[in-house]
């Protein structure tokens, strides 16, 4: 069993720090939302590494909004309904298109700068979307300029307190009520922060895979923090694997954009053949998991570790200055884009599922939100459509704060007193011990998917559970206790689905199942794992 704490918790000796609102994480939705609450009242920003440190700073392709004249939300809906593969929940999908353009407004009015062709915004179109929606900043460095242009906002804001470097190992709450966190700063020591609200913005889960887009960061601290406060964790089988990151000797995983692929670029085997018409009518535009799948399929055939991407037949022009980041990376590597095949392999990207939320952002328990990657809104269903993540971040991060403003403050303070039973050992081992949950989880809880392997896995990795015994001081030892409890959630989940649909593919079970699985997943810390079916036809 995961404890409610993963420490000892004598509140009544940690010193108090008071802000109206706490936010957990940087990226686009802790700096949109705290920008945003802090209009209203004190913000405190709790970031474990630095504010440019987050998925947001590596998105590439850009953020979804309904700008050009021959667009609509209904359009927009649609595409994402398709993508979700009959689990978004429309509600939350008509506040997304309809909200998007607003948010994306609120971004220009915070200094993010947008390209724009003829004086118009240069809108690109990816993979499912049936128009060109994509706003995109310097080509393809999109997600860096909206953190630069954020990070500079908060930090030049006087409502904002920005800690960088600082651990926050767990939420405290009473009778329901979420009242703040215990923060371990630099020196070790700790603190709890009480607040009338605090924000999970701490992104994905992207580190439970040894090959991710992820930076080191992306260690699912916040849905294993919600879970262990008792939030309900919703679909956590569906994972993103993004079809091309960069695989090559002495690089990292270097995610090459859907957009490469919107602009025309080709996929083609070890062989040198074009082989996406054996798998959709799409084409390389199918759907990231059907693409993601077909290219696991053809590094078997061809017993390769990747195929290539080639845009060699675009202009170099047209290249350089739509691609010019990914350009200049691959060009580090001895790698020219516009003459050479690149070689790629799918990679671990993105989280669909996450803490429950309501339409405001609010989880089960009063006061403690969720927004971004973190959270399970209803937007993404069974899988995310490209470039709806960053769009998610900002129309939630606005509701959220909306929501916040009729709170009233914290009426009791809490006194809380935990121990467990821990046996005083110090954990060994950890870079091993997460190197090893890599390898589980690539092996039986990737692409492919089965019931056996998924039941070996998952009791691999009960073995690992004897580590909520022992006394955890350090960030690493937190971070792998994270890891282990969201890899545990990720394979009860999949085991629990027995159908293929969006990113979740079970080999046992090849077909969608709409008469038995057209229901989310829910897991709970007492309640264990329910369902939670969707009304709407």
């Amino acid at each position: 069993m995961i404890p409610n704490y993963l420490i000892d918790v004598r509140l009544d000796e940690l010193p108090v720090v008071d802000k109206d609102v706490i936010v957990i994480g940087a990226g686009i939705a802790g700096l949109f939302t705290a920008i945003k609450a802090s209009e209203q009242g004190s913000v405190l920003m709790i970031t474990k590494k630095s504010l440019m440190d987050s998925n947001t700073r590596y998105a590439q392709g850009g953020i979804a909004a309904v700008i050009s004249e021959d667009d609509s939300p209904a359009y927009h809906r649609e595409d994402t309904l398709i993508a979700g593969a009959g689990l978004c929940d429309r509600d939350a999908v008509e506040a997304l298109v309809h909200e998007g353009p607003d948010g994306v407004n609120d971004l220009i009015r915070m200094g993010t700068q947008f390209d724009r062709e003829n004086g118009e915004f240069a809108l690109t179109k990816e993979g499912a979307h049936s128009q060109r929606r994509i706003l995109h900043a310097n080509g393809d460095a999109t997600g860096y300029e909206i953190v630069r242009a954020l990070s500079e906002k908060a930090m030049a804001m006087d409502g904002i307190d920005v800690w960088d470097d600082h651990f926050v190992i767990d939420l405290v709450t009473q009778d329901g009520e979420c009242c703040g966190a215990i923060v371990q700063k630099p020196d070790g020591s700790r603190l709890f922060v009480r607040g009338k609200a605090t924000i999970l913005c701490s992104g994905g889960t992207g580190q439970l895979y040894r090959y991710t887009t992820n930076p080191d960061v992306a260690t699912g601290d916040g849905v294993a923090m919600a879970y262990r406060a008792g939030a309900y964790i919703r679909d956590m089988e569906f994972l993103q694997f993004h079809p091309t990151s960069l695989c090559y000797p002495g690089a990292p995983r270097f995610l090459i954009s859907e957009a490469v692929r919107g602009e025309g670029a080709y996929l083609r085997n070890i062989k040198g053949e074009r082989f996406m018409d054996r798998y959709h009518e799409q084409l390389e535009l199918a759907p990231r998991d059907v693409v993601a799948r077909a290219i696991v399929s053809e590094m078997e055939e061809t017993k390769s570790t990747f195929v290539y991407l080639d845009i060699t037949h675009e202009s170099e022009e047209m290249v350089k200055h739509r691609f010019p980041t990914i350009y200049e990376y691959c060009l580090q590597y001895g790698l020219d884009l516009t003459t050479d095949w690149i070689p790629v392999a799918p990679a671990m990207h993105y989280t669909m599922g996450g803490v429950k939320t309501d339409l405001n952002g609010e989880t089960n328990i009063k006061r403690l939100f969720a927004c971004g990657e973190v959270s399970s809104t209803g937007v993404h269903g069974a899988n995310r459509l490209a470039s709806n993540s960053l769009s998610e971040a900002i129309v939630f991060g606005r509701r959220i704060v909306d929501r916040i403003a009729g709170l009233p403050p914290l009426s009791f303070t809490p006194s809380i007193h935990y121990e467990a039973e821990r046996n005083g050992v110090p954990i060994q081992a950890v870079v091993e011990r997460r190197l090893k949950l890599q390898k589980v989880m690539v092996r039986y809880v990737g692409l492919r998917r089965s019931g056996e392997g998924l039941a070996r896995g998952f009791e691999e990795l009960k073995r690992q559970l004897p580590i909520f015994q022992s006394v955890l001081t350090k960030r690493e030892e937190y971070e792998f206790a994270n890891l282990l409890t969201c890899a545990l959630l990720t394979t009860e989940g999949a085991l629990g689905r027995e159908e293929s649909r969006g990113a979740h593919a079970r080999e046992d079970f090849p077909e969608r199942d709409d008469k038995h699985w057209r229901k989310h997943t829910v897991l709970h810390r007492e309640y264990g794992a329910t369902e939670e079916r969707i009304h709407d036809v």
